[in-house]
């Protein structure tokens, strides 16, 4: 059985109460951690054949778990081409006729990551993108992936007219002529945008995709990650790479079957059965199904998240997953055992959210379980409390809240609404369980950037950017707690990872700085030396290994 001693190291354990690293090495036996505290004591345990690993005084970290992720479509997105740097339509279109001239002979132009605010008065349009691509499909996500900008050859590829139906909770941006202008809001892009991109993808393009996102991981520093909103075509993917690598994913992941919204009660509940079947399948040590996920409302950017009160343009948004029909889906769902995920950003969506929970455990009695809303960027006051008596996780994504990011989502929403958004403290200071993640690939991947944003609520993206609401930011320990130990706590992982502890599994990172010690702004120039899951290199910033 290997053993290996690391010392000379800065380790911070993420274990509850901790606020700086503290030990100062660590033995590895097994894929587990078996001792961690200081040199001396490390030095008696090993045994005489054990390796020594000397750190350099480096800092460790437990293995991020991005406890929010779309993990095949963030490998897609980091094959597109990106335009949330890209800050006016002049930028926007330079990237997409560069695109189109660099690949002539490619089906489409792809791209991710656009914002409103870059676009005059926020409303993008086909013929924008006509003017440098009018004889190719474009298909431009937005950058919370709740909105897909096309061109007039992507509608008629599509099939949409100026007559076609709005589909549920979804719409077809129209002029006042009544004419499709190039905007597909919420189901309607992933209704009509993503299965018809799904049927012109091959196997070969997502295995090298999910590979890809692997790869960005491990570099990033996660072990772990949880997919928000799997599929048929995400579980084929996932199976195959099952299969290449062994029977073990480079990337522990744990998996919430997406439930559309049909308006046919049978055709939800199959769905919801689907997801119980799977939850009941041994796939091995790196991969499960744990639940469901709904998406209740849109986003604050579109305007297609769900308030209490209209935006500031006197627009709102009805649910996608109204409350009637949300409550009997969430009762089957928990009565099933699944974990519940509801997407919730707006107000009024959360506050559904939570009624139907809270109506599940009346329904099927009290047993332990964890539900989880996600998102939660501006929900009513009393939220958090409600959350933390009923034993619900608050998940939620700093870099949805980077200052660049910002403009658009403040003036959908206006000052006072505003000043509220995206209130972590509020979860800590009700006892809520909260969990950090990225929701990769509406924002960057990156571990370390997503600490920062939580630590400063500056802008990793654009430092020309004031900072939001810094009243909100939190220390650095607490921000790595959320986003290591809490998140593994989110998937029932409590006990097992998410921290550096004796008995837990050694996945953890080695950083080449100390952001303790330096401060958070050392984060954005900090990297990742090295990454190990189970005990096992499986990244070096030389070198990166594949399991």
């Amino acid at each position: 059985m290997e053993q290996t001693l690391y010392r000379n190291a800065r380790i911070f354990t993420a274990e509850t109460g901790a606020e700086a690293p503290t030990a100062r090495a660590t033995l590895v036996e097994d894929g587990r951690f078996v001792f961690v505290g200081d040199e001396d004591r490390a030095a008696e345990l090993a045994r005489a054949d054990a390796s020594t690993v000397d750190v350099g005084g480096r800092v460790l970290v437990p293995g991020f778990i991005d406890a929010h992720i779309h993990l095949l479509m963030t490998g897609q997105a980091l094959g597109k081409v990106e335009l949330t740097s890209a800050r006016n339509l002049e930028q926007i279109l330079e990237r997409i006729a560069r695109a189109r001239a660099e690949d002539p002979s490619a089906a489409r132009v792809l791209g991710r990551g656009w914002l409103f605010d870059s676009v005059p008065g926020g409303t993008p349009t086909a013929a924008m993108l006509d003017a440098v691509a009018p004889d190719i499909p474009v298909y431009l996500d937005a950058n919370d992936l709740h909105s897909c900008w096309v061109n007039t050859a992507a509608l008629a590829e599509l099939g949409i007219t100026d007559e076609t139906p709005d589909p549920i909770g979804g719409r077809i941006v129209r002029d006042d002529d009544g004419r499709a202008t190039g905007l597909l809001l919420e189901t309607a892009a992933t209704q009509f945008v993503w299965p018809y991109l799904e049927a012109h993808t091959t196997d070969a393009d997502r295995d090298a995709a999910l590979d890809r996102a692997f790869d960005a991981y491990l570099a990033a520093g996660v072990t772990g990650a949880v997919d928000m909103a799997f599929g048929e075509g995400d579980l084929a993917a996932v199976e195959r790479a099952l299969a290449r690598h062994g029977g073990d994913l480079p990337v522990r992941l744990a998996a919430h079957w997406l439930i559309d919204n049909h308006g046919d009660a049978e055709r939800n509940t199959a769905q919801i059965r689907r997801a119980a079947e799977l939850a009941g399948r041994d796939f091995g040590g790196s991969f499960r199904v744990v639940g469901v996920k709904f998406i209740s409302d849109g986003v604050i950017d579109a305007c297609t998240a769900s308030l209490g009160a209209p935006y500031t343009d006197g627009t709102n948004a009805d649910p996608i997953w109204p409350l009637e029909a949300l409550r009997p889906a969430v009762v089957q769902a928990d009565r099933l055992g699944l974990q519940i995920a509801v997407h919730a950003i707006g107000d009024a969506a959360s506050t559904n959210a939570i009624d139907a929970l809270e109506h599940a455990v009346a329904a099927n009695g009290e047993r332990e379980r964890r539900h989880r809303i996600e998102h939660l960027e501006y929900a009513a006051e009393g939220t958090a409390e409600r959350l933390a008596a009923l034993g619900i996780t608050a998940s939620m994504q700093p870099v949805h809240t980077d200052a660049a990011v910002r403009p658009n989502w403040d003036a959908m929403l206006g000052a006072e609404r505003a000043a509220r958004g995206f209130a972590w403290g509020e979860y800590e200071a009700a006892g809520a369980l909260l969990a950090f993640s990225t929701d990769a690939p509406t924002a960057p991947h990156d571990a370390l950037g997503n600490m920062y944003v939580a630590t400063t609520r500056h802008s990793a993206l654009d430092a020309s950017f004031a900072p939001v609401e810094p009243e909100q930011a939190l220390p650095l320990a607490s921000a790595i707690g959320h986003a290591t130990r809490d998140a593994a706590i989110s998937v029932g992982d409590g006990a097992d990872r998410g921290m550096i502890a004796a008995g837990y599994r050694a996945d953890f990172a080695i950083l080449d700085a100390d952001p303790f010690a330096d401060g958070p702004q050392s984060l954005l120039a900090s990297r990742i030396v090295a990454t190990f899951v189970g005990g096992r290199e499986v990244f070096s910033a030389a070198e990166p290994a594949r399991l």
